[in-house]
């Protein structure tokens, strides 16, 4: 090829990537969005002991579809596999702003249908952010590579910095179906510059999806999500509904892990746990989605509820959080390209998460909001320290024909981490709640039906909104009690990560037997 060709196709690729980016966007911003929306959701459909229950289907199934996603474009093409998890993405966005509406029943149907079409949206999004960075892969050599790993950070800083606000704003001014129809013009923008602009290479292969170890690792996670969301709530921890699920659970994943140890092309291959800073990662990276999805979703509430703020102020007050965060995630991967080391910052990232918690612990009705942003910049700090890092020293532990195995490892036990903390921190809160003050406001009974209603507790007399508010205050500062019991093993397990030295190059991958390709292009 000529080089004036060359620079023809330079223009496309960028369209191309543009096309990624916003589809991406969709994915990280999502959870952001809805998280800030959901006060209000539930001041609507009730259910507050439920309402963690939407962000969990959503994580649920972004989490045990990723692997699958990720087989499928191997062995069908990344082009029509990506564009068929936005697709998915799409109708489930569109259904879950219709749930409760005359087109798909009463209200008293709200939650249930909004959190089964949060399951089907997150089945798409599990196919977003793997096959962003499979194309990527695909149209983008190893040396330019880097720059386009940064531009996926501003994303991801922009997503966390921005959905709260967009929430905000969408939930006080329109309406929170806002929240899941503004996907609908930036997915269709995405995928019609990707079905005019994409051509990726053609791949003839004999792969084979490991369906039975996928359907296996699916059953015994929602099993233990089901436990931590109904055990001491919907159920006694020793009903034999809950005994049932947890024995469910112990049987799936024990035939899990034979499965996967004689499945040619294991969903998660079990040999990388033999590495030891691979394994002590993944205990932390669950940790670090326990703990971020955790103040994502109950800070918000705290803030609508005890504060009186406003869905849009309540994304603005998440910032100190979001600027912790990015500012010292940045700051530690130029730290860590200057000098090559690593191992002190997830050690510091531990302890300082560990004592944000602790500040949370403290929240009140009489916190002021100078206060509880000073303990959520503390928090954004510590996982400032963890987010780049964790990722970095799991790719670094292991030899380069592992890296995607190993990338798409720690992105699940991270999702994990957030499907489990999610569901247990709500099961606490509802159980918290319900033995308090503003249990009977708020936990079912009465003409509410468990709604929360947030003008109906404006209009409460003083004290009795005050021993309302106390009880909420309480049962969230419980919740942040429950979480420095898990981020406390943070720095311990950090301790223990070994130093290797940073690559400098990548090793040639070798080319896939009988795998036949052809060249990456854009029209």
């Amino acid at each position: 090829m000529t080089q004036p060709a060359q620079a023809a196709v330079r223009p496309n690729v960028r369209v191309v990537l543009f096309g990624l980016m916003i589809a991406m966007m969709l994915a990280m911003l999502d959870n952001m969005i809805v998280s800030t929306a959901l006060p209000r959701i539930v001041g609507e459909f009730g259910g507050l002991d439920h309402f963690t229950w939407v962000v969990t289907a959503y994580v649920l199934g972004t989490t045990v579809s990723t692997p699958i996603w990720g087989k499928l474009g191997d062995l069908y093409g990344r082009k029509s596999v990506f564009l068929t998890s936005v697709a998915i993405f799409l109708v489930g966005s569109a259904l879950c702003g219709m749930s409760g509406s005359g087109f798909l029943g009463g209200p008293g149907d709200g939650m249930v249908q909004l959190i089964a079409f949060r399951a089907v949206q997150g089945l798409g999004a599990g196919g977003l952010m793997v096959g962003v960075m499979a194309i990527i892969g695909d149209l983008v050599p190893p040396r330019e590579r880097g720059r386009y790993q940064g531009m996926i950070a501003g994303i991801m800083a922009i997503a966390m910095v921005a959905g709260p606000l967009v929430g905000g704003f969408i939930t006080d001014h329109l309406s929170w179906r806002w929240a899941f129809y503004v996907n609908l013009p930036l997915g269709g923008i995405a995928l019609a510059l990707l079905i005019t602009t994409m051509h990726l290479p053609k791949y003839r292969t004999e792969h084979r999806i490991d369906w039975l170890g996928a359907a296996l690792l699916s059953v015994g996670i929602t099993a233990i999500v089901l436990v931590t969301t109904w055990g001491g709530n919907e159920y006694a921890w020793f009903s034999g509904q809950i005994l049932g699920l947890a024995a469910l659970a112990l049987v799936a994943l024990v035939a899990f892990g034979f499965v996967e140890r004689r499945a040619p092309e294991p969903i998660l291959p079990l040999g990388l746990f033999a590495n030891r800073n691979f394994a002590l990662i993944s205990v932390i990276g669950f940790l670090l989605g326990f703990a971020m999805f955790g103040a994502m979703n109950f800070l918000p509430l705290y803030q609508q509820t005890v504060q009186g703020a406003s869905a849009t102020n309540s994304g603005l007050l998440l910032l100190p959080l979001m600027f912790g965060m990015l500012v010292v995630s940045l700051a530690i991967g130029r730290a860590i390209t200057r000098t090559g080391r690593y191992r002190a910052y997830p050690i510091i990232g531990g302890v300082v998460m560990t004592a944000g918690m602790g500040l949370l612990t403290m929240l009140d009705v009489g916190t002021s909001k100078v206060e509880s942003s000073l303990f959520m910049i503390v928090l954004g700090v510590g996982m400032g320290f963890l987010m780049q890092t964790s990722m970095l020293i799991a790719q670094n532990s292991v030899a380069q024909k592992d890296l995607g195995a190993t990338s798409g490892a720690a992105t699940f036990f991270r999702s994990i981490g957030g499907s489990f903390g999610i569901s247990l921190f709500g099961a606490i809160f509802a159980n918290r709640l319900a033995g308090s003050a503003a249990g009977g406001a708020f936990s079912g009974g009465g003409e509410s039906g468990g709604r929360m209603d947030l003008e109906q507790l404006k209009e409460l007399p003083a004290q009795a909104r005050e021993l309302v508010l106390a009880g909420l205050a309480d049962a969230i500062s419980h919740v942040f009690w429950w979480a420095v019991l898990f981020t406390v093993a943070v720095p311990v397990l950090a301790w223990f990560i070994k130093e290797i030295p940073l690559r400098t190059a990548n090793e040639q991958p070798a080319q896939a037997t009988g795998a036949e390709t052809e060249p990456a292009s854009v029209a």
